[in-house]
Formats: C-alpha cells, sequence, structure tokens
C-alpha cells in the first residue's frame, strides 16, 4: 500500500511512489487497486454535491491541510523560478459560509430550471439544494431566482447570475434574459422588492440595465462607500479582504506617499488614504470613476487615474516619486509593469496576487533588480478550493 504525502497543485494526493489520486489527503492510504484507507488528515465532506460540484475542489481535507496547500503552492511556485524561500506566514483561511459574491448559471431542462455552480470540468450544472460556501443571505435567493427564472428562460436557453451583497442588500445581475412587457417588469420589480435587493438588472447581450434600484448601490471600503459598478471586482469574503488589507497596511507603514496599482475600486487605496496621499492606478473606467468620486466626497487624499498598466505602465522615473507601492494585478500578473519597478527607487512594495505562478515571475524579474522578498502570507477566501491568493512584502 502507498501513502499519500502531500497534496499536488489540482488537489489530487501525490503517493510515495509517484502517483496522483483525486480526493485523498496526506496519510491515506492507497491500495494497488485504488482503495482508500483514510488516514488523520481526511475529512468528511459536508455537502452533499461534492465532489461533484466544481465550486470546491478540497472539502475531503482538514484545515490544516487545505492551509499546507496553499503554503506548498507558493513554495513551489518560487522555487520554479529558482527563488529563495522567505518567510511565509500561517494562511488565513476564511470560514465556511462567508463568500460575499459568486457567479452561478441556471439552465432550463424541460419543465424545470437548475441553478448552481457548474460540475468539475463539465458545463452541466449542478442544482444547489445546499452550499457551504455561499454566505446565507445569497443562497437564500437560490430558491427564489430559480423560480422566478422559470418563467423568463426557454427551454434549452441558459443564464448566467453574479450575486453581490452591497451595503445595501444583494445586487443581483441577470444575463442572458429579458424580460419584455408589463407582465415581465412587474415580476422583476415584485421579485426585488419581496427580496429586499439593493439592485437587480437584467445584461440581454447589450450591456447591464438597472431595473430595479432604489437606493444607489454601494460597497464600503476603508469607511469610505463607493458607488457599485456592475461586474465589479470585491475581495471573495470581509475576512479575506481584511486580512489582504491588514498585511498591506503593515508593510507600506508610515510611507507618505503610496502609488496603488491596478486599484480596482479602491480596496487598499481608500484605507491607505486615512494616513497618506495615494496614486490609485486603474485600467478599468467604471471602477476608477466610482473610486474617483467616493474620494472626492470623502475629503480622501486619492488621485484616481484612468491609466491601461499593460500598454502604459508607470516608468521607473514616475513610480520613484512614490515611498510605497502596492500592486494588486489580475492572475496575468503585472509583468510589464513589473520590469518598470525593478530599477525604481521605492523602499517598499507590497504586492497582492491572485496566481502563484505569475506573481513568482514577477518576483524573479523584481530580485534581478535589487529587490528582497521578504516574507509572503496566503490567503484562502475561497474555502476548498485550489484557487491560492497571497500578499507579499519586497524591500530594497
Amino acid at each position: 500500500m502507498s501513502i499519500v504525502t502531500r497534496l499536488a497543485a489540482r488537489g489530487d494526493g501525490a503517493t510515495d511512489d509517484g502517483r496522483f489520486v483525486a480526493l485523498t489527503a496526506p496519510g491515506d492510504g492507497v491500495a494497488e487497486d485504488g482503495t482508500i484507507t483514510p488516514g488523520p488528515h481526511h475529512a468528511t465532506p459536508p455537502c452533499r454535491h461534492y465532489p461533484k460540484c466544481g465550486g470546491c475542489q478540497l472539502q475531503h481535507v482538514d484545515d490544516e491541510t487545505f492551509a499546507d496547500f496553499l503554503v506548498d503552492r507558493v513554495a513551489g511556485a518560487l522555487r520554479a523560478q529558482g527563488l529563495a524561500l522567505p518567510e511565509i506566514r500561517a494562511p488565513h483561511l476564511s470560514p465556511p459560509r462567508t463568500r460575499r459574491r459568486a457567479a452561478l448559471r441556471a439552465e432550463r431542462i424541460g419543465h424545470r430550471v437548475v441553478l448552481g455552480f457548474n460540475e468539475e470540468a463539465s458545463h452541466r450544472i449542478v442544482d444547489l439544494a445546499e452550499c457551504h460556501v455561499l454566505a446565507p443571505d445569497l443562497f437564500a435567493l437560490v430558491a427564489p431566482l430559480r423560480a422566478l427564472l422559470g418563467t423568463m428562460l426557454d427551454r434549452k436557453k441558459s443564464a448566467e447570475i453574479r450575486l453581490t451583497r452591497a451595503d445595501q442588500g444583494i445586487d443581483v445581475l441577470l444575463s442572458g434574459v429579458t424580460a419584455d412587457g408589463l407582465q415581465a417588469s412587474e415580476a422583476i420589480t415584485d421579485f426585488a422588492q419581496a427580496h429586499g435587493l439593493a439592485r437587480l438588472a437584467l445584461d440581454d447581450g447589450y450591456g447591464p440595465q438597472s431595473r430595479w434600484e432604489p437606493d444607489a448601490a454601494t460597497v464600503t471600503l476603508g469607511g469610505v462607500a463607493v458607488p457599485l459598478p456592475h461586474n465589479a471586482f470585491l475581495q471573495a469574503t470581509p475576512d479575506g479582504e481584511a486580512a489582504l488589507v491588514e498585511s498591506v497596511l503593515e508593510i507600506v507603514g508610515d510611507a507618505a506617499t503610496v502609488a496603488d496599482l491596478f486599484a480596482g475600486l479602491g480596496t487598499f487605496a481608500l484605507p491607505l488614504s486615512a494616513g497618506a496621499k495615494v496614486l490609485a492606478g486603474e485600467g478599468a473606467r467604471d471602477p476608477m470613476l466610482a473610486l474617483k468620486s467616493a474620494a472626492a466626497r470623502a475629503g480622501r487624499a486619492v488621485v484616481a487615474d484612468h491609466r491601461d498598466l499593460f500598454r502604459r505602465p508607470y516608468t521607473t522615473k514616475e513610480v520613484s516619486r512614490f515611498d510605497a507601492v502596492v500592486l494588486d494585478p489580475p492572475r496575468a500578473g503585472a509583468k510589464e509593469q513589473v520590469a518598470e519597478l525593478a530599477t525604481a527607487d521605492v523602499s517598499r512594495l507590497a504586492y497582492v496576487s491572485c496566481n502563484p505562478a505569475t506573481f513568482a515571475r514577477d518576483v524573479a524579474t523584481l530580485a534581478a533588480g535589487g529587490w528582497r522578498l521578504e516574507w509572503v502570507r496566503p490567503i484562502g477566501q475561497f474555502r476548498w478550493s485550489t484557487h491560492v491568493e497571497l500578499v507579499a512584502a519586497l524591500v530594497r
């Protein structure tokens, strides 16, 4: 019998004899015929849909193993770039049922509508009867939305549902559906009122259109209410966001001027602006305008700059004017911007990433320019998922 020693990047257990076995945990025994003998780190999955549902890949492991998996993903990415490992701090793990945003799919099959996440590596939809990652207020809308879409979806038609918790309630965006005519419009309004929604919008292929929004939808970041654009990016959980912000503030320290690059709605720019002057560079127009207006109303020292940091990164000379830089790029990383930062005269850099591989690639570029990776903190916002986020401190 072989023994599982670790989890590989996709969540499969790697055994001591070189096999990869799905749904195993470190310490499990695997017989030649594939029979699994659970070990001390094998947990009982809490959800009836696991492992069919693609929303989770690691419900069968305990928290200790999940935390080790996050650390291993970061360490492995750094080693692959030939980098010495820094201090890797204990990961932050978001509790179950705390996800405040989600993208679900719905499809009419015969006389019923199925609604949920896709199956793993499939376009088939798992019709959710329970969910252990979504916050209760989001999951409470699943059944009512299934009933609403039953009146709106044609046979074999599908829709995408985006749920986001705003300050005023849940923001719902339905894509791939229409609501023409008085009866359909009244049904939309009645649904939004009955469930206390912050906003309900439809996207029939020409962009989101709000059909219900009694008060302007906002999300509070750093104590400032920011207008919430449709499809806006937010950190997945409030506690995960707080852990990231806490780490970024630690890295930036008492810097008087900070450049926040890929700033989005101001997740970091607004908390930083409580004690520093902040340049917020962002390529997406709607988040940039939302941040600009919110900072102005709150009297925060934030200059919001609409700038594509892939095509036109801030130059070495431009970023050298700042005491510290925060970098929070998408999964592709920040190759072009990092090339300018590598030789910039900046003493502190906080790098927030959702992709250990591109993070490690960018750190290798920075290290060649004289930066030192001081520490990394993995963040497990996507509970029981192989998706890894992190925040890292780099210094000159």
